[in-house]
């Protein structure tokens, strides 16, 4: 079953689900003053489908519901960086297959049992076993209790990305005592900063926390309540926002930035996702032209993508023509000038590559983003490339995309960190990479990264990025501005690594 990360898929789905909506989402009651000193209230878009981290644990947009309840082993701090949290210390073995957790000893569940190596390796065997969405990144990794603070993970080969993602979703750990209970997908026992409260929450619309009066990292805390409103709806999250019935509110529209400024809201924002086209066919099975690199060059150079910019999301987010992040050590911002819009020059690539009257594409297309669909029509139509929009329906466009039906796509995803997006995006068995299309160039950068030194990885990452620009895999348009609101009686440092902030990073201004 295909399993995606939920920042930029979540919000295109949500943005899907929705197409036609016209009234409130979830219910706004914050079960207390959303300004009162003692208490954060906050909006999110989506809710947990389960919290037992076996079923339904993630990150992304439905995070602060996991991080209220439990504890990650690592932690991100709001610059992103890692930081010791559950583990004190960690160390790799000489070639990076086995790695050492020191925990600490002070950590308890909310039920009174220790967090222990034990309840460690009890609780990442059940994430690994279970069926949550990033499940596969511990496919194959064996965990031993070495002693009570002690734990190693082994791993089949080196995987760089594995420090990361014991900061997030796959570094969560629960009580095993909860394990058998079938009332733990609703009420977490974990060793995190708040306790669910059940008796006021509603599941899937209003989920009420009070602090762990145990919790190890009481300076961490901020608030003594917790709330977070589920509201689906933009409409209804604004109008939240203006009745004063939140703290903080996830914005998925940035044209509604200009109104929430104005009404005293504060906004913070990271580039956390790209949107652009996505050339899966790159070996011309379904689609022959785009086998040849001189045509998806053609595609990347149709696109003005600071008008796109400014008519998709009023300028709000930055033009790229990449998909590694700023953050990544492959990012090299003189690519974001290799494809200047050119229309004549694409034309003239389309006849060089033998197509000079064009050709016609298949692509689907979704009413939920209309105008998107029809710019990037307008545009290929430029340079003699004729776009044939299929709807397959909102419920099938993802399966579509991926089955594979269609060559290429415009698709929004998240730029993960370097390791995961090879593997979410480039590597030959790649989620998006559909039709397994491969290059013994992009396969050599691919090995050095995963087993090189780490000056080696760094090098190889940044000609792999190099690479697939020139050869044109991708044809983004900007990266995506990931838009958050505080009101004036809260701060926030957005961390750039999460579609939706630490609620570590929340605190009074009074």
């Amino acid at each position: 079953m295909f399993r995606w990360k939920a920042t930029a898929a979540l919000t295109v789905i949500a943005a899907l689900a929705l197409t036609g909506c016209a009234g409130g989402g979830g219910d706004a009651s914050d079960g207390g003053e959303s300004g009162s000193a003692d208490r954060l209230t906050l909006t999110a878009i989506a809710a947990p489908t389960s919290y037992d981290i076996g079923q339904g644990a993630e990150y992304g947009n439905r995070s602060p519901f996991f991080q209220a309840v439990f504890d990650t082993l690592l932690q991100k701090n709001s610059a992103g960086e890692i930081e010791p949290w559950l583990a004190t210390a960690w160390e790799y073995n000489d070639d990076n297959t086995v790695l050492t957790l020191t925990l600490r000893d002070d950590a308890t569940f909310t039920d009174g049992e220790p967090v222990d190596a034990e309840a460690v390796v009890a609780s990442m065997e059940r994430f690994r076993d279970g069926t949550s969405p990033q499940a596969a990144t511990m496919a194959g990794k064996e965990f031993t209790a070495v002693d009570a603070t002690t734990v190693e993970i082994t791993t089949p080969s080196p995987d760089p990305s594995l420090i990361n993602l014991l900061s997030i979703a796959p570094g969560l750990i629960q009580a095993p005592s909860s394990f058998d209970d079938p009332d733990s997908a609703t009420n977490p026992v974990g060793s995190g900063p708040y306790v669910l409260d059940t008796a006021a929450s509603v599941t899937g619309t209003t989920y009420v926390y009070t602090a762990n009066p145990d919790y190890w990292n009481k300076d961490a805390v901020s608030y003594a309540n917790l709330t977070i409103n589920v509201i689906e709806d933009p409409t209804a999250t604004l109008n939240a926002m203006k009745a004063g019935e939140a703290n903080g509110a996830k914005i998925v529209n940035n044209d509604t930035i200009p109104e929430i400024e104005a009404s005293g809201w504060t906004i913070e924002s990271n580039e956390l996702d790209f949107q652009g086209l996505l050339l899966f066919d790159r070996d011309g099975t379904m689609a022959p032209e785009l086998a040849d690199v001189k045509v998806r060059q053609a595609i990347n150079m149709a696109f003005d993508r600071e008008a796109l910019l400014e008519a998709l999301q009023l300028g709000y987010g930055t033009v790229t023509e990449q998909v590694f992040p700023e953050t990544s050590v492959g990012f090299d911002a003189a690519l974001d000038d290799t494809y200047a819009y050119d229309p004549e020059a694409a034309k003239e690539l389309l006849a060089e590559a033998g197509y000079p009257n064009g050709f016609t594409l298949n692509m689907m297309s979704t009413p939920a983003f209309q105008t998107t669909f029809d710019l990037v029509a307008q545009q290929l139509s430029d340079i003699g490339i004729t776009v044939n929009y299929t709807d397959p329906g909102t419920g099938n466009f993802i399966t579509d995309m991926l089955a594979p039906k269609y060559p290429a796509t415009w698709m929004a995803l998240e730029q993960n960190p370097d390791w995961q997006l090879i593997n979410f995006m480039i590597a030959p068995n790649a989620t998006f990479n559909p039709f397994k299309s491969q290059d013994p160039t992009v396969d050599g950068y691919i090995a050095t990264i995963q087993t090189g030194t780490e000056e080696e990885a760094a090098a190889a990452t940044k000609e792999l990025n190099a690479y697939i620009v020139d050869q044109a895999w991708f044809a983004p348009f900007f990266r995506v501005q990931g838009t958050f609101a505080v009101d004036a009686d809260t701060n926030l440092e957005f961390w750039p690594t999460n579609a939706y902030p630490s609620i570590f990073d929340f605190s009074p201004k009074n």
